[in-house]
């Protein structure tokens, strides 16, 4: 018996086939799930099964044993999604990823990028598939804000002149290493060997390209919101 506090993926995936099935036209849908969230006590009843070894405590242990069990679920439930979402007759793309390992692991820095790295994956379903999607070669390296302009490759789907911009960053650019902006100052990067970089060593096209975002952050957060007037944002 799971006895975990937090909604299950697999609840959550239900609740979001629900959605899905009950609107006709095209949706976004952005599930943050909890499943796998701290703290990691009591979760489940099986976790026995997920012993882990080491030299580390017994609270280490326990955390990293009721955490494997909660990822054991999740591939479950992500198998099954995958599985109903392959039977629905209209396109659809599944971007999955997580944010950064949990804070259990006592010899990993939680600023260090072994910690920031976690699997993710684009699936578009069978009907999707059928319809002009595609399936790209696996990038190593992407920040989140790489996911739209892969979304948009795999799926074949015309662009507006950001989301064209978005997609020269994720080839050109190296992935920008979102949690270590010191206040917008010296940002850092990872390059295709995993590799960290820092901004002066950035190729003048790739700064150009790097301060082209920032500046169409700062217009649609902060700014007069400029672009909004133009069709920067109109799919062509």
């Amino acid at each position: 018996m799971r006895c975990n506090p937090y909604l299950s993926d697999e609840t959550a995936y239900q609740n979001t086939l629900d959605v899905i099935n009950s609107y006709k036209n095209g949706q976004f849908i952005n599930l943050v799930t909890m499943q796998n969230h701290l703290p990691y006590s009591d979760y489940y009843d099986n976790s026995e099964d997920y012993q882990v070894s080491g030299d580390m405590d017994d609270g280490e242990k326990y955390n990293i044993s009721n955490y494997s069990t909660g990822l054991s679920y999740t591939d479950k439930a992500v198998q099954k999604f995958i599985e109903q979402i392959d039977e629905i007759n209209k396109p659809i793309t599944l971007v999955f990823y997580g944010d950064h390992l949990p804070g259990i692991y006592s010899n990993i820095d939680g600023n260090s990028l072994e910690a920031r790295e976690t699997d993710y994956f684009i699936y578009s379903n069978k009907y999707a598939r059928q319809h002009g999607a595609k399936n790209l070669k696996h990038v190593k390296y992407v920040s989140p804000i790489d996911f739209i302009a892969l979304t948009a490759e795999q799926t074949n789907s015309k662009v507006s002149p950001y989301y064209a911009l978005l997609t020269e960053i994720q080839k050109e650019l190296p992935t920008i290493k979102v949690y270590a902006y010191n206040n917008g100052k010296n940002p850092v990067f990872v390059n295709k060997k995993g590799k960290t970089i820092k901004y002066k060593q950035l190729t003048k096209k790739q700064k150009r390209l790097y301060n082209d975002l920032k500046l169409v952050q700062y217009d649609l957060t902060a700014g007069n919101q400029y672009l909004y007037k133009t069709k920067f944002f109109k799919i062509q």
